[in-house]
């Protein structure tokens, strides 16, 4: 999907080729992603998260408090979509107002918006490496505060670029908004030129922090669950690695020529992301399940995946058909049809899934995980005592049901619950909705920009300080001794001392 939007992007703001912007995307990020592997992805993701936020408030602020720009204040953007109400009234919203959350199209792309993240989420590799490459009792915090954090890039965000373009009444079609071109045009209305190259800068961050993740994902799946289990069971740390790499070339080549396709088919961002949760959302299910339920199944996971998945297309084809009389990109591009699939993708599963493990269970002990074999000994791998103990990831366990549920009631349904009596914002009521939106944003590009820098603190001090110094990290003797290592057996370094010998 990013491809997808960002090549459209790129075309708009610069007049490259639609095709080559497609193909150079993911073949840009793929030879640094198979250089430095996953420690590269996490280290340019932080100066990819830091642009990305920076431009976020930039456009933000521009929008709601910049004195100088075509909009610049809460109260114009107000008044204006007040008009904007007036003159363009918005099918099945209450009074046809742009500032309401009484909007059935609305409802529709909420429920649709969280089944396929859900999709995103549970079947994307990267989520799941990362969260396995990390220390487990950083994980769940981690994950807990990057979920508040990024919901800032949709909500202050589409807050700030979509009702900013509605407010300046900007000529964009839906076929110009389908392909993701609302922001680049609001970002060029605001500071020219500049404004397009930050939005391209943004993007371009976005989109190459996104890619490199997923190649490093696809190519972690491919080494460690299809390479080494059925090609070379006996491969080395070193054999994977080199097949890793392999790998990620391979999928940027792979990834940018699907995207091609799907453009030259004729689907856009939009459509692609409404049809998502329909492909994976069956997923979603028997992957929750295997990770909390040990009762769940073999034979109940996969049967839950494929008839939840079956059951989403038929269900999506069959509603295009009879609402509309055809079947067409257009007609299956609907929300009607799209919000049926993705309801039958994810509930279908979940009931497959439960019914099969009910009648042929496979209780599973969770202690077996701990039984599973390294490639190799890591000698960087955390020690599971102290806040690594699994007395104390219990609790943390415990405390994320907790943490999690909340979060998910009051942001999926309690929020926008609770702004429905509001019925057609006020000024106040707007006012106050947008100032949340820029704190949000203000304290999730805080977080994100700063606090890692202050969490590695340490590191980073001790690094300086032998730039600085001239020195290296390690005595001359220790170097040797590392490398001695790693060339002899262990029984030979019994007594040995390398600057002797």
């Amino acid at each position: 999907m990013l491809i997808l939007g960002g090549a459209s992007v790129v075309t708009a703001l610069t007049g490259v080729n639609l095709y080559a912007g497609a193909f150079l995307i993911p073949v840009g990020v793929m030879l640094y992603t198979a250089h430095g592997g996953l420690k590269a992805t996490f280290i340019a993701s932080w100066g990819h998260v830091a642009v990305i936020y920076i431009a976020l408030c930039t456009f933000a602020f521009l929008i709601y408090a910049a004195p100088n720009s075509p909009l610049g204040s809460i109260s114009k953007v107000y008044e204006n979509l007040s008009q904007m109400s007036t003159l363009r009234p918005v099918h099945l919203n209450k009074e046809g107002s742009l500032l309401t959350m009484w909007s059935l199209e609305g409802l529709v792309f909420g429920i649709i918006n969280v089944i396929g993240n859900f999709g995103t989420v549970f079947v994307d590799q990267a989520y799941w490496q990362g969260a396995i490459a990390a220390k487990p009792s950083a994980t769940y915090k981690g994950y807990l505060l990057g979920g508040l954090c990024w919901f800032a890039v949709p909500f202050t965000m589409a807050t700030s670029m979509g009702l900013g373009a509605r407010a300046m009444n900007l000529p964009i079609s839906i076929e110009e908004s389908n392909a993701g071109l609302v922001p680049p045009a609001v970002a060029t209305v605001l500071l020219g030129p500049g404004g397009g190259f930050l939005l391209v800068f943004q993007l371009w961050m976005a989109v190459t922090a996104s890619g490199s993740a997923e190649q490093i994902a696809v190519s972690s799946l491919i080494a460690y669950d299809v390479y080494r289990p059925y090609i070379n069971k006996k491969a080395s740390g070193k054999q994977i690695i080199f097949v890793s790499r392999m790998i990620v070339l391979v999928y940027g080549v792979l990834s940018g020529v699907l995207a091609i396709v799907l453009l030259k088919i004729g689907l856009s961002l939009g459509w692609v992301y409404l049809f998502m949760g329909i492909v994976v959302g069956s997923a979603v299910p028997p992957i929750a399940f295997c990770i909390t339920w040990s009762k769940i199944s073999a034979a109940g996971a996969i049967s839950g995946a494929l008839t939840g998945l079956v059951g989403a297309v038929i269900t999506w084809v069959c509603t295009a058909k009879g609402l509309t009389g055809e079947v067409t990109i257009a007609t299956l591009g609907g929300d009607f049809p799209m919000l049926a699939g993705n309801v039958v993708a994810i509930g279908l599963s979940a009931v497959v899934c439960i019914v099969v493990s009910f009648i042929k269970p496979q209780d599973y002990d969770w202690a077996l995980m701990k039984e599973i074999p390294m490639v190799e000994d890591d000698p960087n791998a955390y020690a599971a005592d102290g806040e690594d103990s699994p007395a104390s990831l219990t609790r943390a366990l415990r405390w994320t049901y907790l943490t999690g549920g909340t979060l998910t009631l009051l942001l999926v349904i309690l929020w926008p619950l609770l702004a429905l009596p509001a019925g057609v914002f006020t000024k106040g009521y707007f006012t106050m909705w947008i100032v949340i939106a820029l704190v949000w944003g203000l304290l999730a590009s805080a977080c994100c920009i700063f606090y890692p820098i202050w969490e590695a603190r340490d590191h980073i001090m001790f690094i300086l300080s032998h730039l600085v110094k001239c020195q290296t990290v390690e005595s001359r003797d220790e170097a040797v001794l590392h490398t001695v290592k790693d060339v002899m057996p262990p029984e030979d370094m019994v007594g040995a001392h390398p600057l002797k010998n």
